[in-house]
């Protein structure tokens, strides 16, 4: 078995709270979104995280930091290429009519497979997903399988909540921590993790919960969702 990468949103942002549409990377964590990522920390003590990639969106960066302190995690990288989705010429609207239209579009990509929509003038499906499989793939080139284990590595169960990091068991390539964006993550791994979308639509992704993706060497599984009290 290869990598394992513990993926979560960011933790509760400015721009969430205040109803902003699109990539917004200077929007920066609220103190319940500190509280949150420190909660993402517990749940990832003892799961042998070894790196930490994340967003180049300052909220990712700020999550991806609290995790890296409170588990001793020296290395965190950022990749711009797990930026939340663009919209173009509407970045920055509070129309709920945006937020309607994103929504709509980032269901033609997840459940429907029409990855050539976009919003406005923004980034298509097939750009948003190219940079998500793109980041993916660099994270299991940089952990290639090794003869090494962790003891106190784990993976999940499909039949448990992932809020749990898992059982025990044998990531030769080592175990790392991601921190993305609802929607950016969303599409990628529709589309990684093969029959992943219409699972998995309408249970969007909560903040700073995480749960396991998982590289074998030819393909990316996953194999729980954070928003679903079980797979189905």
């Amino acid at each position: 078995m290869g990598v394992r990468v513990l993926c979560l949103r960011h933790a509760e942002s400015e721009n969430v709270v205040a109803g902003v549409a699109g990539a917004l990377p200077p929007a920066e964590l609220t103190p319940k979104g500190r509280a949150q990522a420190a909660e993402a920390a517990e749940r990832l003590r003892g799961a042998g995280v070894t790196r930490i990639y994340a967003s180049s969106a300052v909220r990712a960066r700020q999550t991806a930091a609290i995790i890296a302190q409170a588990l001793g995690v020296r290395e965190v990288v950022a990749l711009e290429e797990l930026v939340e989705l663009g919209i173009g010429r509407l970045e920055g609207s509070t129309d709920p009519a945006v937020r309607a239209r994103t929504a709509e579009v980032l269901r033609s990509w997840v459940v429907d497979g029409r990855l050539g929509e976009a919003v406005a003038d923004g980034e298509t499906g097939h750009a948003v997903v190219a940079r998500v499989a793109a980041a993916f793939a660099s994270i299991a080139a940089a952990h290639p399988s090794e003869p090494t284990t962790h003891p106190s590595e784990t993976v999940a169960h499909p039949s448990e909540t992932v809020a749990d990091p898992g059982e025990p068991a044998t990531h030769p390539g080592g175990t790392v921590a991601l921190v993305g964006h609802v929607g950016s993550l969303t599409a990628g791994l529709s589309v990684l993790c093969r029959g992943l979308g219409e699972r998995v639509w309408g249970a969007p992704l909560p903040h700073a919960v995480p749960f396991p993706v998982e590289w074998d060497g030819r393909a990316w599984g996953c194999a729980s969702w954070p928003a679903l009290r079980q797979d189905r």
